[in-house]
């Protein structure tokens, strides 16, 4: 759905380049179809020679006439790059936005976009194309711009729709999970290590094992705690591994995870625009 249609990236950064190279690669668009705008030239140049796309240093530039506009700059600026190019915004433009707690409606409202907005949380496993992103759409969005949206994340990893109201919930388990994950797989790393496995073979015996355990969820769609019970035969290793995990409160743990970085994705959203 990306055929024929002109790409701006505001904010050159790795998100952007995720997006780009995920494009590029999956043949989705060419090359001249993509542009991207950064404050930085060494970023413009490194984009430039890498994906061979245009590069600018001014975002009304970068925005004139594309059909997409992808906003990727930190919430903080978020307010002054719309500012910059609102007066090139029309409404024949889809406008996605991956600036974590800024809601659709103080997007359409500044760039006068009411009905053409879409809010994306992607994830940082995007770089290397397992990303996870969730998409908010604006009220009355089309279906043909609902399926564009969906083009430019597909190529970095798998897309779920939700509500918005439940963005601080996605931006805390799949924005916030793969530092989680990372910290699960130190420490089972540090378990093989204490239990005598070299440094590097334990890393890789954790990453493998998490990254396969993942895809076999995936890929069968069955129940973790069934998949989970299949492992853990009576009387075994694993039942009894499982013991320490639970007297450990490691479910607690993880859920009151989740509960703390969404409730501080809410304030965070709050305190960006109180100021």
């Amino acid at each position: 759905m990306l055929a024929g249609k002109r790409v701006a990236f505001i904010g050159g950064g790795n998100m952007s380049e995720a997006l780009i190279a995920g494009i590029l690669q999956g043949a989705s668009a060419r090359p001249d179809q993509l542009a991207a705008s950064d404050i930085l030239s060494t970023r413009r140049d490194y984009l430039k020679s890498t994906y061979h796309i245009d590069t600018l240093a001014d975002n009304r530039e970068a925005a004139r006439g594309r059909d997409i506009i992808v906003l990727s700059v930190e919430p903080q600026v978020l307010d002054c790059a719309m500012t910059e190019i609102a007066p090139v915004v029309g409404p024949g433009q889809l406008l996605i936005s991956v600036a974590a707690g800024y809601p659709i409606a103080r997007i359409a409202n500044v760039l006068n976009a009411a009905g053409r907005v879409v809010r994306a949380m992607p994830n940082t496993p995007s770089i290397v194309r397992e990303g996870m992103t969730a998409l908010s759409y604006s009220e009355g969005l089309s279906d043909q711009d609902r399926t564009t949206a969906r083009a430019v994340f597909e190529p970095i990893g798998k897309v779920v729709e939700i509500e918005e109201r439940l963005m601080d919930a996605a931006t805390a388990l799949s924005g916030s999970g793969p530092a989680y994950v990372f910290v699960i797989i130190e420490a089972l790393a540090d378990g093989g290590v204490k239990m005598g496995l070299p440094r590097q073979a334990a890393e890789s015996l954790a990453a493998q094992t998490v990254l396969g355990a993942a895809k076999m969820l995936l890929d069968t769609g069955e129940h973790p705690g069934r998949l989970k019970d299949r492992v853990a035969s009576s009387g075994g290793t694993t039942i009894a591994g499982l013991q320490k995990l639970e007297e450990g409160r490691l479910r607690a743990a993880l859920i009151s995870a989740v509960e703390a970085a969404a409730k501080r994705s809410h304030e965070l959203g709050r305190e960006w625009f109180d100021h």
